[in-house]
């Protein structure tokens, strides 16, 4: 392959793009070497031990090559004990609370049997969330979309799952329009500790693909993600004393009663308390 670097404007850049974009960085892809393309050159050189100056010469291009064609397994994508620990202690929190929401939010699992990140389609916030980019829902609302399209939150569509994939695409598929692929990506909760897409850009990403981009890597990512959340939300403090009440309010909303969420924390903390 070519040797490229900054400033380089050539079709091979435009391979380097999308085999940079595939292992997690948001960057723009097209034919020109960008100081984006050479911050994320020099991201990837930094951690696989090459390097570090932003030239993609023969031994970059095969780490590049190996990387993509040799993709994460399910179980490199898996937190560890440690990743946990660290995120309790950065975060001044008990490990017991943290292991109490990450069992509660997906079971202790953020990807399924398919090697995708968990999701839950949420048919009334694609509703809202059309209407956030001057789409009408009631143009699109009839008997063969009422599963994915709805004004008001109903557990009746839920299929869990891979499934739920299936409702994502469908909502995507109600039109051609970019903007609905954005809606419904927005409208959907991701990874381990379940964070909706619409606070995408609240939590520092530039938009709702990239963070579902950064969710599909591990759940490492969806580990990163919950704290950023924890800290924009103002979460922290009753995770630190809790206080699942006032926690689950504010993580899962005002209807966190009807699902017993600050109930499931509670006993799910009192387990891991006692290990």
């Amino acid at each position: 392959m070519k040797l490229l670097k900054y400033y380089t404007k050539a079709p091979e850049v435009l391979t380097l793009c999308e085999i940079l974009y595939q292992l997690g960085y948001s960057i723009k892809i097209s034919d020109s070497f960008t100081l984006e393309v050479d911050a994320a050159v020099k991201d990837f050189q930094r951690k696989n031990s090459l390097v570090v100056d932003g030239i993609v010469g023969v031994k970059t291009w095969a780490v590049l090559l190996e990387k993509e064609e040799k993709p994460l397994s399910q179980t490199d994508k898996f937190l560890k004990e440690e990743d946990l620990i660290h995120f309790a202690d950065e975060y001044d929190l008990e490990l017991a609370a943290v292991k109490a929401v990450n069992e509660i939010e997906s079971s202790g699992k953020g990807f399924l049997i398919n090697n995708k990140p968990k999701i839950l389609f949420e048919g009334h916030v694609f509703w809202s969330e059309l209407k956030k980019r001057g789409i009408d829902p009631n143009s699109y609302y009839n008997s063969e979309s009422q599963n994915v399209l709805y004004p008001k939150w109903t557990r009746a569509y839920y299929q869990g799952g891979v499934k739920e994939y299936d409702r994502l695409n469908e909502a995507i598929s109600l039109d051609g329009n970019p903007n609905f692929k954005e809606a419904a990506l927005s409208s959907a909760s991701w990874g381990s500790f379940q964070i909706m897409g619409y606070h995408a850009k609240s939590l520092g990403y530039p938009d709702v693909v990239a963070f579902v981009s950064k969710m599909e890597l591990n759940e490492g990512e969806h580990l990163r993600a919950f704290g950023k959340f924890l800290e924009k939300n103002n979460c922290l403090v009753h995770l630190r004393n809790k206080n699942w009440a006032g926690f689950a309010k504010l993580y899962n909303g005002a209807g966190y009663r009807e699902n017993k969420y600050d109930e499931k924390l509670a006993k799910a903390y009192a387990k891991y308390s006692q290990n």
